[in-house]
């Protein structure tokens, strides 16, 4: 009997420090640009300035709140970065907002996404997915953590990259990509940035052929307690009405906005 009782303290005890665990870790993103230009009055030389300029707004900073339970992902606004921008180009990213957080609930396995897109607040709600990740026993250090690898496939829509003045193909394509993380069980909670999740540790690098975030700070138990509260404001839609909705607003803006002026270049990108 006294036996049985320590056990359960134990557990108790333990379940609370699990509980008090916090950290924030914080992640920069590069994403890598892939796109062709039919439009022959384009020269190559405007064509590598638009790549570069594309690669640096894809230069982001992030913060991960963690808990053993929960978390929050969003984007750090950086006020003194350069402003890049090539005269007669005009770039409109549709979809991503600096302002949108999201809230993710490992226990539960579901996620509150805040989003904010033309004027309006909405919250994307849905479960988290079971990825089929398979670890191996490759290793590396990133900072003072020893990480192990692990793989897993997406199924993601992709737009056609190529800008003409006749864009007309814009209906997405179905691939399959393969996902590559390093994760450290010397940080045991089922997280990391973005929506990936669902290893034992914290998720450091994530790679998906097209990005990657890679953690460059990380603070446990921080001297501040974190708050991490799960979005209330906006309005409540699932991931699937919320991407019928960005479909249409874009298809909306192609329509209003000026095309062919012989001296501006528009595209957009899906955020």
């Amino acid at each position: 009997m006294i036996r049985i009782m320590i056990l359960v303290l134990l557990f108790m005890y333990n379940a609370m420090i699990a509980q008090d665990f916090q950290g924030v870790a914080t992640y920069q993103t590069k994403r890598m640009v892939d796109f062709s230009m039919e439009d022959s009055k384009v020269d190559s030389e405007m064509q590598k300035q638009i790549k570069e300029m594309l690669a640096k707004k894809f230069q982001k900073e992030y913060t991960l709140q963690f808990n053993s339970i929960s978390s929050i992902y969003k984007e750090e606004i950086n006020l003194d970065a350069p402003q890049t921008s090539i005269p007669g180009v005009e770039l409109v990213i549709v979809g991503a907002s600096s302002s949108d957080i999201l809230y993710k609930n490992t226990k539960e396995k579901r996620y509150t996404n805040q989003r904010d897109m033309f004027g309006k607040t909405f919250l994307v709600k849905s479960l988290l997915k079971d990825r089929k990740w398979k670890l191996a026993q490759e290793t590396k250090k990133i900072g003072n953590y020893t990480c192990y690898k692990a793989t897993a496939t997406l199924t993601v829509n992709k737009y056609n990259n190529t800008v003409s003045d006749d864009n007309t193909n814009r209906e997405p394509k179905e691939v399959v990509q393969t996902l590559t993380v390093w994760y450290t069980p010397e940080i045991p909670v089922s997280n990391g940035p973005s929506r990936y999740w669902g290893l034992p540790g914290l998720i450091l690098e994530a790679n998906d052929g097209e990005e990657t975030i890679l953690c460059t700070k990380i603070v446990l138990n921080p001297k501040k307690a974190i708050d991490i509260k799960e979005p209330k404001k906006g309005k409540i839609v699932t991931e699937e009405k919320f991407n019928a909705i960005l479909v249409k607003k874009q298809k909306e803006m192609e329509d209003t906005m000026p095309h062919g002026d012989g001296n501006s270049i528009e595209f957009k990108i899906g955020g």
